[in-house]
């Protein structure tokens, strides 16, 4: 858990992150979720990144990369993280298998670390919100302490948190039944810390951007299928497959943009009840 990534940037130059959720590989590349070949779409989201042409200074996977527990799945997704040049950090999702996880990236180079340091004004923190075998969220005691010694050591830096659930309601009863469930104790942590601005997380398979006692929190859609927005039972949406840019810049600010794959390749079954 103390394991630290040190990425220095030249002067007071913006940080540009990429974030990648919920890709829910398989062992098999041509394995389905809801109608979707996640391999392929995947790919297609690692195609259109490297298309854009944009630089990275370093990408976050915030959890759900694999959906059968695979070791495999794992390999699938360190294979596709092999394009960057850039450092990637993760985190587990509620769907992952931390043991083999935790081995085949590691093994694959990609780095445990859960604190990251970049330039000379920010810092990004990946917090383990899994509780394994549920969908639900919760940060344990340990987690919590560890976010606040971090944040006590450092209370100069900007920081990014990263989790796996959301910590307030999405507006999707369904999927809100299984959001974070002590976000209070989180806030308890955070309002010590008012350089803590921006939190980003997975898990809903769709954009959010709200504001939580003067926090701003954002989730990001899927690299698979997506959830659609203010439904209060389980219905899948036809937008497309995407990811989130974004950019810190030194004065604590942030900017970010989502972006989502041209077409409708990756449409789900939308008669799906459930998964």
């Amino acid at each position: 858990m103390e394991s630290l990534l040190n990425l220095p940037l030249a002067g007071g130059a913006s940080v540009r992150v990429l974030q990648i959720t919920d890709t829910h590989l398989f062992a098999e590349k041509d394995e389905t979720l809801l109608g979707v070949n996640t391999w392929e779409s995947y790919h297609a989201v690692l195609q259109a990144i490297h298309a854009s042409a944009r630089e990275v200074d370093l990408v976050v996977a915030t959890g759900d990369l694999a959906q059968d527990h695979s070791s495999a799945a794992y390999q699938h997704f360190a294979d596709g993280i092999a394009s960057f040049t850039a450092p990637c950090v993760w985190l587990p999702g509620n769907h992952d298998f931390q043991p083999s996880m935790y081995s085949t990236l590691q093994d694959a180079g990609i780095s445990p670390a859960k604190r990251v340091l970049v330039g000379e004004h920010w810092q990004i923190l990946l917090l383990d919100s899994q509780v394994f075998g549920v969908p639900h969220g919760e940060l344990s005691d340990f987690q919590l302490e560890w976010l606040e010694k971090r944040l006590a050591e450092m209370p100069e830096r900007h920081t990014l948190l990263l989790l796996h659930h959301h910590p307030l309601p999405a507006g999707c009863s369904w999927l809100d039944q299984h959001s974070l469930r002590n976000a209070g104790s989180l806030d308890n942590v955070l309002v010590n810390f008012p350089r803590v601005k921006h939190l980003l997380c997975g898990h809903i398979h769709q954009e959010l951007d709200v504001e939580w006692n003067g926090r701003r929190i954002m989730a990001t859609p899927s690299t698979c299928v997506q959830f659609k927005p203010h439904c209060a039972n389980f219905t899948l949406d036809t937008v497309s497959p995407g990811w989130r840019w974004l950019e810190l810049h030194a004065d604590g600010s942030l900017t970010t943009e989502v972006c989502r794959l041209a077409g409708s390749k990756f449409h789900p079954d939308t008669a799906s009840e459930g998964y």
